[in-house]
Parts: C-alpha cells; sequence; structure tokens
C-alpha cells in the first residue's frame, strides 16, 4: 500500500504533495495517519521534532498514485516575512513565487532561516500543499504571514484541520479567517480520532483542485474504500470467530462432586478464554497495523499483549453495563464464569435422559453422545453468559476505537464503559445454536459452509458493524 524511500517512481506522473504549516500543528501525524503507519518519521511533544524533508509514497494496489513530502514546521515567520519582502522590493519586476526562489537558493547553511527554506524548497516543487492547522490555536499574526507567504509560491492549498474533536468554536473563526484568504476548500481531517470519510474527502477535494489527476486519485479512494472495507470485515469476522471458539469449548466433567477436580477443570476453561481473547486482541491489532510495541507505546490498558483487566476479574460485569443482581452474574464476578450443560442446550439432566426413550435415529445421531454421557453421569462446563457477553461487548468497543484511531495518536485508549454497545438481536438463540454445535468450535469447510452457522456469522458481523 505504501512504500518509502525504496524504489523511486516517475516524479513526472504522479502528484506531489507538500504538508506544511507551523511548528507542532501535527504534519507528521497527517502523513503518518494518511499511510496507516507509526512508522513514519518522529512524533513529540516539542516543537521543530521534523528537522528535514521526509517522503512517502501512497499507492492504490502496486500503482504509485502520489509522493507525500513531511516538512520542517515554520518557526520563524516574522522573519521570514520580512526578509521576503526586503527581496521584493530589491527585485520589483520578479513574480511571487520567483522572489521565493530566490529565497530558497541563496539561503547559507546554518542561516537562521536555514529550515524556512527547506520548506519552501518544496512548496516550490510540490503541485500542492496541505496547510496543517491545530484549531485549539488562535488565529495569531504568525499563521497570518505563513498563509501570506504560502501563497505567493501559486499552487492550490487545502488548509486541514487538526485537533478539532471539543473545539467546535475555535473551528468556526479558523474558517471565517481562512475565508478573507478565499480559502474554503478546507478540511476536518483529525489524526487522532481518525475518520475514513475525512480521509476518502481529502482525497475528493485534491481530485477538484488538480484535474491532471483526477483519475489516478480516484483510483486511490476506490482502493482506499475497498480496502477499508475489507479492514473492518476482518476485524468484525475476527471477533465473531472469538464468540463461535469459546462458545463451542467444552471441558468434560463427571458428577462426582470432587474440589479438586472441579477446580482444575474451571482453571482450564478459565485459562482456554483468557488464551482465545488475548489471540483476538494480537489479531484486531495486526489487521489495523497496530503491533504490540505501539500498543506500549500508546498505553492501551494491554501489557505485553495481556489485557491489564481480566475477563474475570471482580466488577468487570458491572463495568460493561451487565446485570450483576443474577445469579449467574454472580458467580462470573467471583471469577467462576462457567454453566453446567447437558446435550448442548442447556438441559437437565433429567428431561435429558426423558428424552432418551422417545428420541428418534436422527435425534439420537445428532445428541448419541451427550445423551450416553449423561446416561453415565458425565456434564460439560462451558463459558457462562455473562462471560460470552462481557467478550463481546469488550471486543466490540476495541473495534471501535481501532477503527477511529489514527496512527499518530500519542494518548491513551481507553475502553471505558458500553453503555452505547448492545448484544445482537436474537443473542440468546444465536449462543444457544452455537453451544448445541460443539464441532463448529475450529474452522472446517462443512461449518464455512452450513447455512445455520452463515446465518450466526452474518448476523454477528453486522452487530458488530452496526453504525459504521
Amino acid at each position: 500500500m505504501t512504500t518509502r524511500n525504496t524504489r523511486q517512481p516517475d516524479m513526472h506522473t504522479l502528484l506531489n504533495v507538500a504538508v506544511v504549516g507551523h511548528t507542532n500543528t501535527g504534519k507528521t501525524s497527517l502523513i503518518r495517519t494518511m499511510l496507516r503507519s507509526t512508522e513514519f518519521g518522529v512524533i513529540e511533544d516539542a516543537a521543530g521534532t521534523t528537522r528535514h524533508v521526509e517522503q512517502a509514497t501512497i499507492s492504490a494496489d502496486s500503482e504509485p498514485i502520489l509522493n507525500v513530502y513531511d516538512t520542517p514546521g515554520l518557526e520563524d515567520s516574522r522573519a521570514l516575512f520580512a526578509h521576503i519582502k526586503k527581496l521584493q522590493a530589491q527585485s520589483r519586476l520578479m513574480l511571487p513565487a520567483q522572489v521565493l526562489e530566490q529565497f530558497a537558493m541563496h539561503i547559507a547553511i546554518n542561516d537562521p532561516l536555514e529550515q524556512e527554506a527547506k520548506v519552501i524548497r518544496q512548496v516550490l516543487r510540490s503541485d500542492i500543499l496541505l496547510y496543517v492547522i491545530d484549531v485549539r490555536e488562535p488565529f495569531l499574526e504568525k499563521y497570518r504571514l505563513e498563509l501570506d507567504i504560502l501563497t505567493q509560491a501559486a499552487k492550490p492549498i487545502i488548509p486541514v484541520f487538526n485537533f478539532i474533536a471539543g473545539h467546535h468554536t475555535e473551528l468556526a473563526k479558523w474558517r471565517q479567517n481562512l475565508a478573507n484568504y478565499h480559502m474554503h476548500a478546507t478540511l476536518e481531517f483529525d489524526t487522532v480520532a481518525y475518520s475514513f470519510e475525512a480521509e476518502k474527502r481529502l482525497y475528493q477535494k485534491m481530485q477538484t483542485l488538480m484535474e491532471l489527476h483526477y483519475s489516478s486519485l480516484q483510483k486511490l479512494i476506490d482502493y482506499r474504500s475497498k480496502l477499508w472495507n475489507q479492514l473492518c470485515l476482518s476485524g468484525a469476522k475476527r471477533i465473531t470467530e472469538l464468540i463461535v471458539n469459546v462458545s463451542c469449548y467444552r471441558e468434560s466433567k463427571v458428577t462426582s462432586n470432587h474440589l479438586i477436580a472441579d477446580s482444575l477443570v474451571e482453571d482450564r476453561l478459565h485459562n482456554f478464554v483468557r488464551k482465545a481473547e488475548q489471540k483476538c486482541l494480537h489479531d484486531l491489532l495486526a489487521i489495523f497495523n497496530f503491533s504490540d510495541k505501539d500498543v506500549e507505546i500508546q498505553k492501551i490498558p494491554v501489557n505485553n499483549g495481556q489485557w491489564q483487566l481480566d475477563i474475570f476479574a471482580p466488577g468487570i460485569l458491572k463495568a460493561y453495563g451487565l446485570d450483576v443482581g443474577s445469579a449467574a452474574a454472580k458467580g462470573a464476578a467471583a471469577g467462576a464464569g462457567i454453566d453446567l450443560i447437558v446435550g448442548g442446550m442447556s438441559l437437565g439432566a433429567a428431561s435429558a435422559l426423558g428424552a432418551l426413550a422417545g428420541a428418534s435415529w436422527s435425534t439420537f445421531k445428532r445428541y448419541g453422545d451427550e445423551i450416553k454421557a449423561t446416561v453415565k453421569g458425565m456434564k460439560w462446563q462451558c463459558a457462562d453468559d455473562a462471560t460470552l457477553k462481557i467478550l463481546y461487548l469488550r471486543q466490540k468497543l476495541l473495534l471501535k476505537k481501532l477503527m477511529h484511531r489514527g496512527h499518530a495518536a500519542q494518548d491513551a485508549l481507553q475502553l471505558d464503559k458500553a453503555d452505547s454497545e448492545k448484544l445482537p438481536d436474537d443473542w440468546n438463540k444465536l449462543i444457544s445454536a452455537l453451544r448445541q454445535n460443539p464441532a463448529w468450535q475450529e474452522p472446517s469447510v462443512a461449518r464455512n459452509a452450513n447455512s445455520h452457522y452463515q446465518s450466526i456469522e452474518t448476523k454477528l458481523v453486522g452487530a458488530l458493524l452496526e453504525g459504521d
């Protein structure tokens, strides 16, 4: 999808995009989000982190579409503006862009304006500029001077509003001020609170301003849309696989009321559930191009690939808005989290034995092992409904967080209360059907071709992606 400083495509056929702006407005963050990569550049909460121009190529499948350039921040716009004004006074016959070229060509190494010269050189070499704005800042003189300078390059400019969450008043003021510069093709693109629709609109605005690159940008939009849908679908299917895997899992138990044996069975079941969820967590991070390293850096409540809040920890039911008043919920909150089942249908032993006498051959063939085991005093332990609900709600919340997290985000990813999340319609029926089919625990051709299983998978996936 992206390459960086490897094979150099033909620069004359690709759209060259310079990301410019004042120091610490989120230029590198924007590019990381566009690349969906945490590896590009260096991000620190300090001025002047980017000291050189860095380049990356964005492709549609294997076809390069555009080059994007990360530039140093404009640190001293007042001195830069004064210097350019001085050059303009000395060369009245030169066009504004030619004055900028003269400035960029004659700045010496270690000159106080050397960083600004690097920016101007890349601006002049590029086809279009993305001017990144931290809307939390007021429209100060330094921004007015920067815009005056950048407009002299005679390049299309798209102002990109960053850090917009919770700053509607400031955003409106920025729009009003930019309108005075005849800049109306602005874009809201929060590099922390990611939105795929915002990314798509970015390329659409480029299309409007760069007619010659319209077709290639459309290829990129189509490719990114397809890829995004695949990512979200893969995430939802991975969570569905977790729910199926845990719902179908059983531990056999002979009804001897042996405390040590019962405890070992419970431990095995708990460990199975924990490991299954950890594997799902790892896979979700990989799907959205986050890693265990990023988890550690970004302080997601996970340590070394392990959830810090254990699924069987006391109080987790309440945290996810589940009923802690029921007996099953109390058991799960205390660390039990298991059900005793017979025949995979939560039937009592007596009803199962009663069914044996009138069972047809097809029924016996389907549930024969369960019925025979019941006669021998065998039961099965499995994850209870409360545990399955927590698994589903926690992973659904994580999926939504990852879908809306930019790759430049540095703050802690909080998986707070899931009050807004709801279980799928017919949840009990779906789980009951899975418990009745322990053979579905692992993927197989037979399972995946089964119409009943396909229906369950479709309902779970649809519920996970509902609203997105």
